[in-house]
């Protein structure tokens, strides 16, 4: 860590005496540099290079000091950890339900922020933190978003499904985007079936966007449904599920399963998803989770580990566990 620079004490000349007065009417006496040049009879340019002398003699130190709350540090840990373009950190902690809400806040903080205009978004098909996002989230004056598209059919039954369309519709709304939504279950029976959807004039209008999308919004799963999905027949079975373990999965994005060192589990259920593929969905450009709670710790790392993600909005314990134990 860089040393503070030490002020400089011997024989304090006449610059340096300047070069203080100059800092305490700036910084202290709230002086512009073009009133303190007026005062002093002297330069504007000089002004400015009087300050910058005084930093770097340390007669001017900067100290940012974050409120309760704020993690800039851990954030930056996580960052460099992981090689994320950004991390989000929330003051909260606990299982998935406790830490939802505040992630979901956090993450439609995040968007309303950074959404700017000329994004195709894909939207996985469902997550509660997602779902808990867009809630947060006031609607645009002005279009912020081309196009938001759902990138893997609905998961679970019916009625949990049509959360996905709920998802896609209000980020719509509120962003000003035109939705695209995926008409299809997000996980089929046979690779037959899925091979005769993609045929579909409908769903291949659907899939044709997906190599446009410069922002994915997702979820990370965990090999263990949600409790929502597990109420709600969720799409695969118990025969799916023991094969991905065998076979070292520890969690998945759009249902696209990898290890627990991030890499990608080939798995007979690829060939039955009806989603973007595992390849397309890491070169997105910009690839943003929601994702927290302790039982979605080995998920998250391994996604980190494996570089499907570059923003990652979390709460603390985790990030605290996604930094301390970075290793596979």
């Amino acid at each position: 860590m860089a040393q503070a620079p030490a002020v400089v004490r011997a024989g304090a000349d006449g610059r340096l005496r300047l070069a203080t007065k100059v800092a305490r009417m700036y910084h202290e006496g709230a002086m512009t540099q073009a009133e303190i040049a007026q005062r002093l009879h002297v330069s504007q340019s000089r002004i400015s290079r009087l300050l910058t002398y005084a930093a770097r003699v340390g007669v001017v130190r900067t100290t940012v000091l974050p409120p309760q709350g704020v993690y800039p540090e851990l954030e930056d840990a996580l960052q460099q950890a992981y090689g994320l373009g950004e991390a989000v950190v929330v003051d909260v902690g606990g299982d998935v339900a406790e830490v939802t809400p505040a992630l979901g806040a956090a993450a439609g903080a995040y968007l309303e922020a950074t959404l700017t205009g000329g994004d195709t978004v894909g939207i996985s098909s469902w997550s509660a933190s997602l779902l808990a996002a867009v809630e947060s989230m006031r609607p645009f004056r002005e279009p912020v978003v081309d196009t938001v598209v759902q990138i893997v059919g609905g998961v679970g039954d019916p009625g949990v499904q049509v959360q996905a369309t709920r998802l896609v519709g209000s980020f719509a709304a509120l962003t000003g985007a035109r939705p695209v939504f995926m008409p299809t279950p997000g996980l089929l029976g046979s690779a037959e079936a899925r091979a005769a959807l993609f045929a579909d004039t409908t769903v291949a209008g659907v899939v044709d966007l997906w190599p446009r999308v410069t922002l994915a919004l997702v979820g990370i799963g965990s090999l263990d449904p949600s409790p929502l999905l597990a109420r709600s027949g969720n799409a695969m079975s118990a025969a799916d599920r023991r094969r991905l373990l065998d076979a070292g999965a520890v969690g998945d994005i759009c249902l696209r399963f990898f290890d627990a060192a991030g890499r990608p589990v080939p798995a007979d259920l690829d060939a039955r998803v009806m989603g973007v593929d595992a390849a397309a969905l890491r070169a997105i450009p910009r690839r943003l989770a929601v994702a927290g709670g302790h039982e979605k710790h080995a998920a998250i790392r391994a996604a980190l580990r494996g570089g499907w993600l570059t923003v990652l909005v979390t709460d603390v314990e985790t990030a605290t566990s996604l930094v301390q134990h970075r290793a596979p």
